[in-house]
């Protein structure tokens, strides 16, 4: 573990700041109620943790460079908190850590991937709904990685992975990782035991290639254009019958599947994406399960933001999860 303190961040008192309640009643807002870990890395054990959901960054956009996209997704995390930080909290009987970023020091991914996993492990065992902020895509496989570790070993055990997406990141690693490889990587590692559904996906930003190893993993998805309000019931219907078999679920929500109107700041911007009020129905009909161990937010670049509206997109589905997340 020595060897990668250098890949560990505590997280920031400085990124949690905002107006402050009046005197009666106090906190109000996300800044006054979120709780800070700084025990270190070598105490983070499942043992002394004791939250309900458990926030870490992944400070990274290396994954990005090596697949050829837009850099800045490193100051994600950062973004995304110094908007959480101002919203009004609405969760009194709930408790909320940050525990800091995962950053990929010297680019090495893979072993910011593998501390990733380490930490998420900690959280989800101690019975906390892991939320990773990032940062570029592969973060979701060091967060699977964690998710699987954390899990009770039964042999009937499957894990659901739903995929907000305009892409399938299901990349062949032919060099090194990146942010197009991580569902690439996990179902080629434990496909047996995983479900996955990429919801979101557009055709031209996908080659056949890609949709030929979707078909050969057994890769279900709803393309972009069926992403409508007008076909929620059957979106609905897809998901509930695609993960029907499975324990437990995991939905990684990458900001590049919400049209550009909505999210301007990501690495892959996308104009035909999927809207607000489409994404916010499903999701919350997600939640509503008790199968939900962990999400992700990836892709935010705030060098391409407008205005903060993707951060603050970010952070209100963090808002969301936290208020609609049944127990």
């Amino acid at each position: 573990m020595n060897n990668l303190i250098k890949y560990y961040r505590s997280p920031d008192p400085a990124l949690w700041n905002g107006r402050l309640s009046d005197p009666s009643p106090l906190n109000q807002y996300w800044h006054e109620v979120i709780k800070l870990y700084h025990d270190g890395l070598e105490h983070l054990k499942s043992e002394r943790l004791n939250s309900d959901f458990g926030i870490l960054g992944y400070a990274c956009d290396e994954g990005v460079k090596r697949n050829n996209g837009r850099q800045g997704a490193v100051n994600g995390p950062k973004a995304i908190r110094e908007q959480l930080s101002k919203l009004s909290a609405h969760f009194s009987e709930k408790t909320v850590t940050d525990y800091g970023d995962i950053v990929a020091h010297e680019n090495n991914i893979e072993l910011a991937q593998k501390l990733f996993s380490y930490v998420i492990q900690e959280i989800i065992k101690s019975g906390q709904l892991s939320i990773g902020i990032g940062g570029s895509h592969d973060l979701a496989y060091g967060h699977f990685c964690g998710i699987q570790k954390a899990l009770p070993k039964v042999k009937s055990t499957k894990i659901g992975i739903l995929n907000f997406d305009a892409h399938f990141d299901l990349r062949p690693t032919i060099n090194r990782s990146n942010s197009g490889t991580p569902f690439y990587q996990i179902m080629k590692e434990f496909g047996t035991t995983v479900e996955y559904l990429a919801l979101g996906i557009q055709k031209n930003s996908n080659s056949n290639s890609l949709y030929k190893i979707a078909s050969e993993f057994g890769v279900n998805h709803i393309p972009a254009e069926d992403c409508t309000l007008v076909n929620l019931n059957n979106v609905i219907n897809i998901i509930d019958n695609n993960f029907k078999e499975c324990n437990y679920l995991y939905v990684s929500i990458d900001l590049d599947g919400f049209t550009s109107a909505h999210a301007p700041g990501v690495s892959a911007p996308s104009p035909f994406g999927f809207s607000v009020n489409f994404f916010r129905s499903v999701f919350e009909h997600v939640l509503k399960t008790k199968n939900v161990v962990a999400i992700d937010i990836v892709e935010l670049n705030p060098v391409y933001d407008i205005d903060s509206i993707t951060s603050k997109l970010a952070a209100q589905i963090i808002d969301i999860t936290i208020n609609k997340k049944l127990k």
